[in-house]
């Protein structure tokens, strides 16, 4: 279940990098809600996982989603760059967060 909560925290976070975004092209209550609400829900996630899951191994995990996901979002939604090298920079960043699932 925490890990669960984990990969949740991280999916938040993206949402309220989603959130900064909106605001930064068209200030709104619903923007400044995506914002403040996807983080909040990110760090309490967060600090539930981090209970059973070492906090290293916690903080590493929820950023690797948060930038992995961060990173697609901008490619898919936001015209940024879908280069090969950063293609294959994701990716790594993916295997690590991968291993460290696997020795945790």
């Amino acid at each position: 279940m925490t890990w669960l909560s984990l990969i949740f925290a991280g999916l938040f976070e993206v949402v309220g990098v989603m959130g900064i975004t909106q605001v930064n092209q068209k200030p709104s209550f619903r923007s400044f809600a995506v914002l403040i609400g996807g983080f909040s829900l990110s760090f309490f996630l967060l600090s539930f996982a981090m209970r059973d899951i070492p906090m290293g191994t916690a903080y590493a995990v929820w950023t690797g989603i948060g930038t992995v996901g961060s990173a697609l979002v901008g490619m898919l939604f936001y015209g940024e760059a879908k280069d090969k090298l950063r293609i294959l920079c994701i990716a790594v960043v993916i295997i690590a967060v991968a291993g460290l699932k696997l020795v945790a």
